[in-house]
């Protein structure tokens, strides 16, 4: 798409104070420089800030389809036009996005309304292919049209899924439950319901919804699955066994059923079954999300086909490039740690239970470069929420890769003591046993001094300083001056900031 049609929204108003417009111009400006990444960032903080802002939620919309997210651009675009539906440029988008995600006659209403609207505009040329386009494309290929009343549908799912995905239950909770008061034959709603509550330690309300949806729509494969996922998670293995017994008697033909049956079956290690369903759909031309790729290679890798989880693997991150490095086979075998203590799902899930916070801190600062994140996060009982202290909701939000408001002095404050840990992993290049013990150290004095107002103002200071004691402290031989030197400073402000750190030295600490 091009650049042309994120334009710049015209506005008298200076503010000093960062809002939605200040991100907004941010963003734009970005562009101009071709720093997609950063405009991404800026126009997500814009629009977090300007939520009923229909030309912010526009340009959202439109990076999201440079990015190939059309479900979420569709959302973004479709609000926006239900705040100004006389907007032409918001009509043309709305048209483009329909097509992208397949509702073919929408985007030929949408192109054809546009051209009505502004039979001068920018975009008659691309409105008018769009029309042309979808002419050429038969009634047998095109995807079921969708009116207004199934567009809302779609906007309310992928807000829910969204949510879901951000760990953010309890607003999914409240999205879901308004979408089925409007719609109350709209199963998926029901079954994303279902895992919602029961990820917030609602099993009961759960299961409840699930077996209404088997009452009134029978056969549903998502509720049979989401039920075989409940009993994996509760090691209910008598109802595990015969909702495996069923599911493997079920020949679902259309991709989403498949899907969800290939999923669920790599989720709950089923590993045969799942690449069977999931290798059928790629080798079918299926073009996945970044989700459906990550099964695919974990089931490829533990049935031995390694070159095809492989391959897999690097399609995901071509999608998700943060993903490299992250394949959760690589340093997964219980019982040894390696160089991957973020991918040791065993491991973070005891920092995340222990007892003492400063070792929930640190499975949290895992949790956040952690190929298992996803699945920690989608949890029934790993992550508890509600009795956080505020520290472990900040830890939480920074592993959920949440943007802080650095005008806010204690979120700031919290960025520079993670800012140390980062130094850390940075400067030694895994997080290996030895660094892991650096780390557990460090959120054990950080933890304290964060309560106690400390500024942590030299991250590579202290970085140096948590190093140098702890290979004192188990009597390694290190000099001051060659730890100084690793993190790039003086031994005199490694001395300061070592006596600084002392003061935190808890003294009943066990």
């Amino acid at each position: 798409m091009e650049n042309k049609r994120l334009k710049e929204k015209s506005t008298n108003v200076v503010s000093f104070v960062p809002n939605g417009d200040y991100y907004y111009n941010k963003a734009l400006k970005a562009i101009d420089r071709d720093e997609m990444d950063k405009a991404y960032k800026y126009i997500k903080r814009a629009a977090d800030l300007s939520q009923d802002d229909a030309h912010v939620l526009l340009q959202y919309g439109i990076l999201e389809m440079e990015l190939q997210n059309f479900d979420h651009a569709y959302e973004l675009i479709h609000t926006a036009y239900s705040i100004e539906p006389n907007e032409a440029e918001i009509v043309f988008m709305l048209a483009e996005v329909s097509g992208c995600i397949g509702h073919i006659a929408d985007a030929q209403k949408y192109a054809a309304k546009y051209l009505e609207m502004d039979p001068n505009g920018t975009y008659i040329e691309d409105a008018t292919e769009i029309l042309d386009f979808f002419d050429y494309v038969s009634e047998s290929e095109a995807i079921e049209d969708m009116d207004e009343y199934d567009g809302e549908k779609l906007v309310a799912q992928e807000k829910a899924r969204r949510l879901m995905e951000q760990g953010n239950f309890q607003s999914a909770i409240e999205v879901l439950e308004q979408t089925i008061e409007e719609f109350p034959d709209l199963w998926n709603a029901y079954n994303n319901l279902a895992l919602a509550y029961f990820y917030i330690g609602e099993a009961e309300q759960a299961r409840a919804l699930l077996y209404k949806v088997l009452r009134e729509n029978q056969g549903n494969l998502h509720a049979l699955c989401n039920l075989a996922v409940f009993a994996y998670y509760e090691k209910n293995n008598e109802e595990l066994g015969n909702l495996l017994e069923l599911l493997n008697k079920i020949q679902p033909y259309d991709w989403d059923n498949r899907y969800k049956l290939g999923a669920t079956f790599a989720l709950i290690g089923e590993y045969e079954s799942a690449y069977k369903w999931l290798r059928s759909m790629s080798k079918r031309g299926y073009e996945g999300d970044a989700g459906f790729y990550f099964w695919l290679a974990q089931s490829a890798h533990f049935t031995g086909h390694k070159q095809r989880a492989n391959e897999a693997w690097q399609t995901l991150i071509k999608i998700d490039p943060t993903k490299e490095g992250m394949e959760p086979w690589l340093h997964g075998e219980v019982g040894r740690m390696g160089n991957s203590a973020e991918n040791h799902r065993d491991f973070i899930i005891r920092q995340l239970s222990d007892e003492h916070e400063s070792s929930r801190l640190f499975g949290l600062f895992l949790l956040k470069r952690s190929a298992h994140r996803q699945e920690i996060v989608a949890h029934p009982t790993l992550l508890n929420v509600t009795s956080f202290s505020e520290l472990e909701k900040l830890s939480l939000a920074y592993a959920l890769e949440y943007e802080f408001n650095q005008a806010c002095k204690e979120e700031q404050t919290f960025l520079s003591f993670m800012q140390v840990a980062e130094l850390i992993v940075q400067t030694n290049e895994a997080i290996n046993l030895e660094v892991a013990q650096i780390l557990s150290t460090w959120f054990a004095l950080g933890e304290i001094a964060f309560k106690q107002g400390y500024a942590f103002k030299n991250s590579a200071a202290l970085a140096a300083s948590i190093e140098y004691s702890f290979h004192v402290a188990i009597e390694n031989k290190v000099t001051k001056k060659e730890m100084a030197e690793k993190y790039g400073i003086s031994t005199s402000t490694l001395t300061k900031y070592n006596d600084e750190l002392y003061n935190f030295v808890p003294t009943d600490y066990e």
